[in-house]
């Protein structure tokens, strides 16, 4: 498909610039607000989005088919495991052939080689859906849901308790781009792989051996599950390691009073969260779920239109 904006992919956060942001979360609340008045808005009529699965799905799924139905568009969905890439197909022949039938494509897989390699193999924009090292949409869509409930993020700090994991990686991407600071506290044996961070992630995290240390006068508390896809044969040893990181009232208390929560789901109740907190008044986790839809809008428009 012809197209006179430049092909661009979004693999990592640190992918876009801050000035973009700034412009993404704005288009958000504005595709967002016409979501709300039901108001039409097709600026990809006809554009076909590839969303191309290797690991299991709610949320990222129903975000994107919908959200480009919502921009005019239509979804195809591929399971690896019923195409020929699960049959041994290489990612850089599937690349062509996809890019050449579709107008951007998501990728939901394991490797972050993965969708590089995709990518550079793609004509079109390529989309990180979710993979080990990463997962951006999901850190663009709590920041948005932050700017709802707190504004600006800058100058903020967000404490992440828990595993070392994909999301915790791109908190510590955003965080040096958008200038706000990240607590880190996990277990010994789960600390961050320093070969994943920047020269200047320094600047911008801060690591504690206790959860509570990390929570305190924070503006943000985040978690996840403490066993990610892939790895449930340490899930065991994970309940083990992680019993004394679960977000309870105790450590929301030591944040700053109006302190928010966040979780990118699924959760697990009694594990990395008490029901208290994911369920009480200081929690948003629904808000940042909706607000997948609405920033990956915003990110569909921007990589196929530009700026509007």
């Amino acid at each position: 498909m012809v197209s006179n904006i430049p092909v661009r992919h979004y693999l990592q956060f640190t992918d876009f610039s801050a000035d973009e942001y700034a412009y993404l979360l704005e288009r958000s609340a504005f595709l967002k607000a016409k979501f709300k008045r039901y108001e039409t808005w097709h600026p990809l009529h006809d554009r076909t989005l590839a969303m191309i699965f290797e690991k299991n799905s709610t949320r990222t799924r129903l975000s994107f088919e919908a959200g480009i139905h919502q921009l005019g568009g239509h979804a195809v969905f591929l399971n690896t495991k019923d195409t020929q890439l699960g049959r041994g197909e290489p990612v850089e022949d599937a690349a062509q052939v996809i890019s050449r039938m579709t107008d951007i494509i998501m990728i939901r897989t394991f490797g972050q080689d993965i969708i590089e390699r995709f990518a550079s193999n793609s004509r079109v924009p390529v989309i990180n859906g979710l993979t080990n090292e990463y997962h951006p949409c999901q850190v663009l869509a709590d920041i948005f849901t932050f700017t709802e409930h707190r504004s600006s993020i800058k100058g903020k700090t967000v404490a992440w308790i828990g595993d070392a994991n994909n999301m915790a990686y791109t908190w510590i991407q955003a965080a040096e781009l958008l200038g706000f600071q990240v607590n880190f506290s996990a277990p010994p044996g789960y600390q961050l792989d320093q070969s994943m961070l920047s020269a200047n992630a320094k600047n911008h995290l801060k690591v504690f051996d206790k959860p509570a240390d990390a929570c305190k006068d924070v503006d943000l508390v985040t978690t996840d599950v403490w066993t990610s896809m892939g790895y449930e044969d340490e899930n065991q040893a994970r309940l083990k390691a992680f019993k004394n990181w679960m977000v309870t009232d105790d450590l929301m208390k030591v944040a700053k009073s109006d302190a928010l929560f966040m979780h990118c789901l699924p959760a697990h109740r009694g594990e990395e969260v008490s029901a208290s907190v994911i369920d009480g008044p200081q929690s948003v986790v629904w808000d940042e779920a909706e607000n997948r839809l609405h920033v990956q809008k915003a990110l569909m428009e921007f990589l196929l239109c530009g700026k509007l």
